[in-house]
């Protein structure tokens, strides 16, 4: 009896730690496409409402949250509109770290490089005709996954792709 304790002490001490690494992966993941399904409902916004929808990426007290506004004058949306109320919120901020635990819009652990990649600003736009600013944003889960949203700007769709440590590339997930 004593003996079966300690080898399933043994094996819940070593299948613990991979079952965590496991869990904070799969977050990311999920981050991930959760991500990338709201740049797909933005861009079905922007072709149904017939304006530009636009997700802001903005640095909050965790890191980096987003929100989704739709262009209010037809002429694209702008910081400056949204800051006047011109170009309005369509939803409430979102931070991924607080729907998914460990995870942040980030790119390294010491926090350098930007992980929103959208050209000179922060928003990443679709428009009425389906197309996109194009841009890549970037995730880090807990155990140090990593993983790109990818949104190519002609035809407005996205990509999910992990970054494979050992061969040092960006592979898209299915």
């Amino acid at each position: 009896m004593i003996f079966a304790t300690a080898v399933m002490g043994i094996l819940a001490a070593i299948a613990v730690p991979q079952t965590l690494a496991s869990v904070d992966r799969s977050r990311a993941w999920g981050a991930a496409k959760y991500l990338a399904g709201r740049m797909a409902l933005a861009r079905m916004q922007a072709v149904g409402r017939s304006a530009t929808v636009a997700l802001r990426f903005s640095e909050a007290a965790n890191g980096f949250a987003f929100d989704t506004f739709v262009d209010g004058n037809r002429n694209g949306i702008r910081s400056r509109e949204i800051a006047s109320g011109v170009d309005r919120p369509l939803d409430a901020q979102v931070q991924l770290s607080e729907m998914f635990p460990g995870v942040v819009i980030g790119l390294a652990e010491d926090g350098s490089g930007d992980p929103v990649r959208t050209g000179s600003s922060s928003l990443l736009s679709f428009t009425p005709t389906g197309t996109a600013t194009s841009g890549t944003i970037y995730l880090r889960g807990r155990d140090g996954s990593r993983f790109a949203v990818r949104v190519l700007g002609a035809t407005g769709r996205t990509r999910v792709l992990r970054y494979v440590g050992p061969t040092a590339q960006w592979s898209e997930v299915p």
